[in-house]
């Protein structure tokens, strides 16, 4: 067992509210820490954004959010333009990496998302997550062809039948 990853702990997904926007902001804020310095600055400002556009997040899409302990441990927001869905800022707290809270976070969206009449759902990513595109194609996701300039970084999409 990895000494660093958390003990099997319960832990719920709530959709998130405005009163969220702080302990969302830390999660990503730690989540993506480690990447930092394999990002350009304003790719990483626009990954880990400030307050403010934690709260557009919130007014523009649907927000989940996991809690354990009364402490946000995971969140991802979906967003629907007809009949795709779009995901983007999904994190998990370093120490519950491989604990079961990225797949239901993801089930969650995905749920939303099918309620909200999508068929398909895409997402973008960068190279240096590798961990994250390795989860994303075990839960059914295949690259396109789609590569965009992300602030002087390679935006890779990838795609989901729902």
């Amino acid at each position: 067992m990895n000494p660093t990853r958390a003990p099997q702990r319960a832990f719920t997904i709530h959709p998130a509210s405005p009163e969220d926007a702080a302990s969302i902001l830390a999660c990503l804020q730690a989540a993506f820490a480690p990447y930092r310095n394999q990002y350009t600055p304003d790719a990483f400002a626009d990954t880990v954004p400030d307050l403010e556009g934690i709260d557009r997040r919130l007014r523009d899409m649907s927000l989940f959010i996991a809690i354990s302990e009364g402490a946000t441990i995971g969140t991802i927001a979906a967003a629907v333009n007809g009949e795709e869905g779009h995901l983007r800022g999904m994190a998990v707290l370093p120490a519950w990496e491989g604990t079961g809270v990225a797949a239901a976070l993801l089930q969650a969206a995905e749920d939303e998302l099918r309620k909200r009449g999508c068929t398909h759902v895409t997402l973008d990513t960068t190279a240096p997550l590798s961990r994250a595109i390795r989860f994303y194609q075990k839960h059914g996701f295949r690259r396109s062809h789609r590569i965009s300039d992300f602030f002087g970084m390679s935006l890779y999409e990838y795609k989901k039948a729902l």
